[in-house]
């Protein structure tokens, strides 16, 4: 009888029958930044580059746990925690009280690293002050000594949980550009995670849901088949200067419809949560103004097309190494003022007008080719199902589901291969868009005529009013 039932326990065992899968579901929300909560600007340029439009995630931080709401960014590898002294969040308004603040010394098991944390993002903000180790509760789930950047200084009121890969973390990136601590990674929240159990594997896979839901989900260690579209289809992020720091994947071309906008492309692209539009070199960006009609402000460093666009059936093709490739219908990229707290806005002849989610890399259009990274933002994301393999250095695309009610959660094994993937098919290596590589012109590819209908950079006939 006891070999018997060592013989069942085995059996279940190797069927995987009573083992608690280690992966941690998390809901994101959609939110904005106040108005309120920002600086006056006569432009919308600063704000839109900005994270307005963000998905966040709660957190308790210490013990007891302090509740805060933080951007979750796949573009950055520290947390930025907000502190309840900064000069920022002490002002009258107190404008970090939304997403919570955090006091190291209100917490029995805080405890003190150094003062050397300092970030700065691209859009321009940024915060400095102290490491400290703290123990982090996330779904239920309690991570034990988490290392987190305590802002004593800092430029926006939103905390940051960047969750991206450790050579990304500030203090290494600087010590690698300064000739300082070229090894100063350490375990951060993902890794921390897998150290203390609570997941089987540094990897999560990201679920954003239409431009219309205010939520997603982010699955730590595991994939949800019921929320994509089959094939899921690997391919290696490529290399920064000789080491896997960003998840950059390469993009071959755009195609609206049935027509090509750009082919035969070698471009490096960031997958980047923690930012609100889509960033395309500046030609492919003038392709898909001229094929939408659309009219590049440079005013407000944004570009505009009429609302009623969203009723429009049409979509965009992004294509990367095959089979894989993502497609999003134009509806999920016209976003109405009110969903970025900005202001309404109008053509000349009193047309409301909407932003479109696409915007060239050097901000304004009017240059031949620029360094700054093209970057696959929220506006991309929300149509693909992306898995984020921070120990294999792979990411994997689907086509997303939205509005999926079901489930059907996959563990993701450590160093181990993502259930039902499909290999890329000789993954084509980027050679423009990386950092100290050119990302303009024809980024190394064929790109459409863009001076149909409209001059990037120049509004031609179009009168923008701001209401």
């Amino acid at each position: 009888m006891r070999s018997l039932a060592l013989l069942l326990v085995g059996w279940l065992a190797a069927f995987g029958v009573g083992e608690e899968a280690k992966v941690l579901k998390i809901n994101v929300r959609r939110g904005i930044i106040e108005e309120s909560d920002l600086q006056k600007r006569d432009t919308l340029n600063s704000t839109l580059r900005n994270r307005i439009g963000l998905y966040t995630i709660d957190i308790g931080i210490g013990n007891p746990p302090q509740r805060i709401s933080a951007l979750i960014d796949t573009g950055s590898s520290d947390a930025l925690i907000n502190t309840n002294v900064s000069q920022l969040c002490e002002q009258p308004s107190r404008p970090c009280a939304p997403s919570g603040t955090y006091n190291a010394n209100a917490s029995s098991t805080s405890q003190y690293i150094n003062s050397l944390f300092n970030i700065s993002y691209v859009d321009g903000s940024g915060a400095g002050g102290d490491f400290v180790a703290d123990d982090v509760r996330i779904s239920g789930k309690q991570v034990t000594g988490v290392q987190l950047g305590v802002a004593y200084k800092s430029s926006s009121p939103q905390s940051v949980l960047g969750i991206g890969l450790p050579s990304n973390e500030a203090l290494a990136a600087r010590g690698r550009r300064n000739g300082g601590d070229k090894n100063a990674e350490y375990v951060n929240l993902p890794a921390k995670m897998v150290q203390d159990g609570v997941i089987g594997s540094n990897s999560y896979s990201l679920w954003l849901n239409d431009i219309d839901s205010p939520e997603g989900s982010i699955l730590f260690g595991g994939i949800d088949t019921a929320r994509f579209q089959e094939p899921l289809v690997s391919m290696p992020m490529q290399k920064v200067d000789g080491r896997f720091s960003e998840f950059f994947i390469t993009m071959t071309g755009l195609q609206l419809d049935n027509s090509s906008l750009a082919s035969n492309l070698r471009l490096a692209v960031l997958l980047d949560s923690g930012s609100t539009f889509t960033y395309l070199p500046d030609k492919v960006a003038q392709s898909v103004y001229s094929s939408l009609n659309a009219r590049f402000d440079t005013k407000s460093g944004a570009a505009f097309v009429p609302c009623s666009l969203a009723s429009q059936s049409q979509s965009l093709r992004f294509d990367f190494t095959s089979p894989a490739s993502v497609t999003v219908p134009v509806r999920e990229l016209v976003i109405p003022p009110e969903k970025l707290s900005a202001k309404p806005v109008s053509f000349g002849d009193g047309v409301p007008a909407c932003y479109l989610g696409i915007m060239p890399t050097s901000g304004s259009g009017g240059g031949a080719g620029s360094t700054t990274a093209s970057v696959l933002g929220d506006t991309f994301l929300r149509s693909a199902y992306v898995v984020y393999d921070l120990e294999g250095h792979t990411i994997a695309l689907a086509n997303t589901v939205y509005n999926a009610t079901g489930t059907d959660i996959k563990e993701i094994p450590s160093n181990g291969k993502i259930p039902g993937v499909v290999e890329a098919r000789d993954p084509v290596r980027a050679t423009t868009g990386l950092p100290g590589q050119r990302s303009g012109a024809a980024a190394g590819g064929t790109v459409a005529s863009p001076f149909a209908a409209v001059v990037l950079g120049v509004v031609v006939s179009v009168m923008i009013c701001w209401s």
